[in-house]
């Protein structure tokens, strides 16, 4: 065989080789194939295995079989009672129809664009007629399941099957969280305040009571003290006369000693008193 024979073999071997593999293509259990012509749909492809299409002329489009979740957009809800609140949601839908979900959807990616107000508009109609109380309840659930089925009625055209609808969480509007706070740290500054008045008010009575204790102890020791120093000057005194009522030279001689302890007391005193008078009978011991 030639060079030239053989080089359009390998060419020819080439060629078949780059048309019979783009014609192959393999389909796993979780997914499901739309086969397109041109960017025309032509087939679905539900059963896992290997599958050919034409190469070049035809597309495959992999969907997912899987249960998959999409993240909805924050909505504000006024609820039946005229409460305003701000709801997180989020749904999980199967794709049973492909060529549908081909057709209205393009991907799994678009599907946000499509889902997304049917979902927002079923909870706003849904959860306008439920108070908060009732949201707050099991009573929710109910409302979940019919916001659930009205979302799945409208998205039978897009080729899914919506198996749930949540409330990931729900919260106030900013401008009603903000008055909110704002009424919160007043009613706590305001009963500071009366805990504040009240503790003065305590402590003003416990002060009170304290010193009134206080001057009603002192009153009491001091009137104990009088008594005691009364009756002890007359158990004294009482002692004294019986002493020296015994001897009454002595008496007259103690008496005397307690002058002359009380005028010489001071450095400075000067006496003109004459010598032979009764002031200085002890001292000559005339007195006993």
């Amino acid at each position: 065989m030639s060079k030239k024979h053989t080089s359009y073999l390998i060419t020819a071997l080439f060629v078949a080789f780059f048309v019979f593999g783009g014609s192959m293509f393999t389909v796993n259990q979780i997914e499901q194939v739309v086969v397109t012509r041109l960017g025309e749909p032509v087939r679905v492809i539900k059963t896992s295995g290997l599958h050919f299409k034409i190469p070049i002329l035809e597309t495959i489009a992999i969907f997912d079989k899987r249960l998959l979740s999409v993240e909805l957009s924050a909505l504000e809800i006024t609820l039946g009672d005229k409460r305003r609140i701000m709801v997180d949601a989020f749904g999980r839908y199967v794709i049973t129809d492909p060529l549908k979900f081909y057709q209205a959807v393009g991907s799994e990616n678009g599907v946000l664009n499509r889902l997304n107000p049917v979902v927002l508009g079923s909870l706003s109609s849904v959860l306008g007629g439920v108070e908060l109380s009732s949201l707050l309840s099991d009573a929710r659930i109910s409302a979940m399941n019919k916001i659930r089925d009205e979302v799945n009625r409208a998205a039978k055209g897009f080729g899914i099957n919506v198996v749930d609808v949540r409330i990931r969480k729900t919260d106030l509007p900013p401008q009603n969280s903000e008055a909110i706070c704002k009424r919160m740290m007043s009613e706590r500054e305001r009963e500071a305040r009366e805990l504040r008045a009240k503790g003065i008010e305590m402590a003003q009575v416990i002060k009170s009571t304290a010193d009134r204790e206080n001057a009603i102890a002192i009153s009491e020791a001091n009137t104990k003290v009088q008594i005691l120093i009364a009756e002890g000057e007359l158990e004294a005194n009482k002692i004294y006369t019986e002493a020296f009522s015994k001897d009454k030279a002595f008496f007259s001689f103690f008496q005397s000693l307690e002058a002359y302890r009380a005028a010489f007391n001071s450095k400075n005193s000067t006496f003109v008193i004459s010598p032979k008078g009764e002031f200085f009978d002890a001292m000559k011991g005339s007195g006993l």
